[in-house]
């Protein structure tokens, strides 16, 4: 069967589940899968505006026996991103375009000759492993293209980037590898996380809701972490209508989304409406193995990487041993059964709130750092990730120690392998800049040095206030010029100021004598 998409890569996806549920409930015996794309203009990107190199992440997780494009374009105009194709993807490529492009009536005149002539270029250079016409070809321009291209070789896929690296996608490809620098998940678009994101969630507010999704990004969110569990919503319904209406926010959307939600329908809803490669956050063995297993088959089938807790039937893993030992439970579980690719496995091992009162919490952070060296080490391609702001809950409301705690335990965790990480991105103090005094009493808190570290932080955030915190979430644009405001607002999308700012440029008659100037 062949999986074509017109608007967008969730369509394709949609396609692929019911195609693989297909295959496995015995309806049909399993056969090859073609998936293939329209780049819709020279812009390199589909209807739904993801490029070419999002649109094949958002569907290899069906390993497609070939991937590819059609329609819209002629081969002239193809060519550019047939070869970005070619270099994205393991599977073979197919390309069938069309003879030209449409003249004034809706009509082809790209002759069998022409046409031909202009593809047999893709298998010349290796491209392509099948060949075809899309609108305004005849049996004529198969023929000739035929003919120009069966004395070529066909190409040789290259290496597939997703046995090395995590590879996600929004409206463009988001790749993680050894290499990559630290990945910020932006945090502020949960309800229990943000008192104002629940606020407008619960109001209704989506349009508000969608800025604070804005903000994360624009302050270096490279992932989006998306939560509505709260008791006064319907969550499927709520993650379904954000996730529509971040489709429709290109800066936002760009990036890929992590479902966040203790419910599985929750996550299977914002599934269903992401067209990007998505990560799930999260599953557990907490309801044991049947459970697990169920679940993060659908996550494989869905085409999501996953976020797995360090969480068993003993209940949550507290320390550095039963952090790991769960952690590598779950890998051969997922790897061996459910046959997942490692690298889009994410174990959490639990970042808990240190500097609580209770003795028995100061090492939290140690076992965390030490299960994540034990994890990076012993796992083949697994990566780590947390909820930062876990660490220092004690301290909620003292913003200038939370964000000196979260850089100073980053910092450390990071060296020892952590990934990546829940943040609020607009929130972080670079480690070098945290004040001496501030920054020792943080790093006895962490290692569990000092008895005396929790009264110390107390102390130290009574004494200097709320003078180090920066508001992240401010909207700085709003100090601009009127002419500037608006503009920023048309770009952006954002609607909250546009009566007022409006209001204000039409009642400066010097500069607009008119209504349109």
């Amino acid at each position: 069967p062949t999986a074509r998409l017109q608007w967008s890569s969730g369509n394709a996806k949609a396609a692929l589940f019911a195609i693989d549920t297909l295959f496995e409930d015995g309806v049909y015996e399993r056969v090859p899968v073609f998936v293939s794309g329209t780049i819709v203009d020279q812009s390199g990107r589909t209807l739904s505006g993801q490029t070419g190199e999002a649109f094949i992440t958002s569907v290899a997780h069906a390993e497609p026996l070939a991937i590819g494009l059609n329609c819209a374009l002629g081969a002239n105009q193809m060519r550019p991103f047939i070869q970005s194709i070619s270099s994205f993807t393991a599977s073979k490529v197919i390309c069938y375009p069309n003879a030209g492009l449409p003249n004034t009536f809706g009509e082809y005149d790209e002759s069998p000759e022409a046409m031909a002539a202009n593809v047999s270029v893709f298998a010349r250079e290796g491209l392509v492993n099948i060949m075809g016409g899309c609108c305004g070809t005849t049996p004529a321009h198969i023929r000739a293209i035929y003919e120009a291209c069966k004395d070529f070789k066909p190409r040789v896929p290259g290496p597939d980037v997703r046995k090395e690296k995590l590879v996600l996608s929004g409206l463009e490809p988001l790749i993680y590898g050894d290499s990559s620098n630290f990945l910020n998940i932006g945090e502020r678009c949960n309800v229990a996380g943000s008192r104002k994101f629940a606020r407008h969630i619960i109001n209704n507010e989506y349009e508000e809701a969608l800025a604070i999704a804005r903000a994360q990004v624009e302050n270096g969110g490279q992932v989006i972490d998306i939560n509505v569990d709260d008791g006064m919503l319907d969550g499927e319904a709520a993650m379904a209508k954000f996730l529509n209406l971040i489709s429709t926010e290109p800066d936002v959307a760009k990036v890929p989304i992590m479902v966040d939600s203790s419910n599985f329908a929750v996550i299977e809803a914002g599934l269903k409406c992401a067209q990007g490669k998505c990560i799930v956050n999260s599953i557990s063995l907490k309801e044991g193995v049947d459970d697990f297993l169920k679940k993060a088959a659908l996550v494989k089938r869905y085409g999501a990487a996953v976020v797995v807790m360090a969480f068993d039937e003993e209940g949550q893993a507290v320390e550095r041993e039963h952090k790991f030992r769960v952690c590598e439970r779950s890998y051969r579980l997922l790897v061996d059964r459910v046959g997942f690719n490692p690298n889009d496995i994410i174990f959490d091992p639990n970042i808990l709130t240190i500097c609580t009162g209770m003795e028995e919490h100061n090492n939290y952070g140690v076992e965390f750092i030490d299960a994540t060296r034990d994890i990076k080490a012993r796992l083949p391609g697994a990566k780590v990730s947390g909820g930062v702001s876990n660490l220092s809950f004690s301290f909620r409301g003292k913003e200038n120690v939370r964000q000196a705690m979260h850089s100073v335990f980053l910092y450390h965790a990071i060296k020892a392998g952590m990934d990546m990480g829940i943040v609020n991105p607009g929130f972080l103090t670079i480690y070098d800049e945290i004040p001496k005094d501030l920054l020792q009493i943080c790093e006895d808190a962490l290692w569990n040095r000092d008895p005396e570290a929790t009264e110390k932080l107390l102390e130290y955030a009574q004494t200097h206030g709320k003078d180090a915190v920066q508001k992240g979430e401010a909207e700085a644009w709003r100090a601009l010029p009127v002419t500037e405001r608006l503009k920023h607002a048309l770009v952006k999308g954002i609607t909250k100021h546009v009566v007022e700012d409006t209001e204000e440029a039409r009642l400066d008659k010097e500069r607009y004598p008119r209504p349109l100037n």
